[in-house]
């Protein structure tokens, strides 16, 4: 799987056009904090500052340091005040010793080299790995017209990786590989209506073995492939789309948006309807709204109406904050964004605007 390392050293003051005294600290902040194996740079933050997607604000770069934009387990972070201002400076763990080759059992200085993949991550990668690298939104009519499984090996109904199946369709243009989707929910905008894409379940991918003309529609073929990766059974009437070649960022860069934000929660994977944290929802807004992988959102929950029985009126009460998203990844319409925080049970239709 693909790892996504936060560049937080090279994102310093103007990364995201926020002034540094935004970056609120907590009031029992600590003074210095040692990287322990598990953490990401959103607990870290979390630890330091009310606000942790301001961390670029208070990092600090240490120009002695090689590659001080990643940090490891054993690191230290410490809290200074630079011109009045808070930031973070990192010191890296002691360097690793061994016995001296000489055999005079001296303990000698010995380069710590780790690879990038040790370092910590800015959120819990687990979470969204699966949905960085294949979960799609696809438009009107994505799965029209495209070859569907018809069978499994010794006609298995449920098939799962190394394994053959079977597909037909229109195999005029075969691909080499194919990616195996579930059509999901069509979504649409609750307010105007407009339909805003689909949702492509991921289930696995295929390498195509053979093609046999299909003697009942000419125009359409069987085609024998061999299943290399399941996410989840595949089944009958799964449909084959070619597989998708995008590039998945290097990093994130988590901040507000530049523009205002004003959407709602729309879905979550698996059809659920509550949310909880660490969860990938969709949201109605997308790149056209100026959404981009990294922004952070406030998500709201709708205040109730009540009744005034004395002036005899209905009031609505205020919305709440009760959470906070980031995005990591942005379609033309919708996005895709994992719940960082959720301080309240949240749902589906619940709001999501600038933090």
């Amino acid at each position: 799987m693909k790892k996504i390392i936060l560049a937080a050293a090279a994102t310093l003051l103007a990364t995201f056009g926020l002034q540094a005294q935004d970056a609120r600290l907590k009031p029992d902040h600590p003074d210095t904090y040692v990287v322990q194996k598990g953490d990401t740079l959103w607990d870290i933050s979390g630890t330091f500052l009310s606000q942790p997607w301001y961390w670029p604000e208070i990092w600090q770069v240490n120009p002695q340091v090689e590659n001080p934009h990643l940090i490891y387990p054993g690191d230290r972070l410490n809290l200074v005040y630079i011109d009045g201002q808070p930031r973070l400076q990192l010191d890296r763990a002691p360097t690793a010793y061994k016995l001296s080759p000489a055999g005079n059992n001296r303990l000698g200085p010995a380069v710590r080299r780790e690879p990038i993949g040790s370092a910590i991550p800015a959120i819990p990668l687990d979470a969204i790995n699966a949905f960085l690298s294949r979960t799609r939104i696809v438009g009107p009519g994505a799965f029209q017209g495209v070859p569907y499984v018809i069978s499994g090996q010794d006609q298995r109904i449920l098939m799962g990786a190394g394994e053959k199946i079977y597909a037909r369709g229109d195999f005029r243009e075969p691909l080499a590989s194919y990616g195996i989707y579930r059509p999901g929910p069509v979504y649409a905008d609750p307010f105007t209506g407009e339909e805003l894409g689909q949702q492509a379940l991921d289930v696995g991918s295929v390498d195509l073995r053979q093609l046999d003309v299909d003697n009942a529609n000419t125009e359409f073929a069987v085609a024998t492939l061999d299943v290399t990766r399941t996410s989840r059974d595949i089944r009958l009437e799964d449909r084959l789309l070619p597989v998708e070649e995008r590039a998945i960022a290097a990093l994130f860069q988590p901040g507000a948006p530049s523009v205002p934000v004003d959407g709602v929660i729309l879905g979550v994977e698996e059809g659920v309807t509550q949310v909880a944290k660490y969860d990938v929802v969709a949201i109605n807004r997308g790149l056209r709204e100026g959404l981009e992988p990294g922004h952070v959102l406030a998500i709201y929950k709708r205040g109730a109406t009540v009744r005034d029985r004395l002036a005899r009126e209905n009031v609505k009460l205020p919305d709440e904050r009760a959470g906070v998203l980031m995005v990591f990844r942005s379609f033309e319409k919708m996005s895709l964004g994992l719940v960082l925080e959720a301080d309240k049970p949240l749902a589906v239709m619940d709001l999501v605007r600038n933090p």
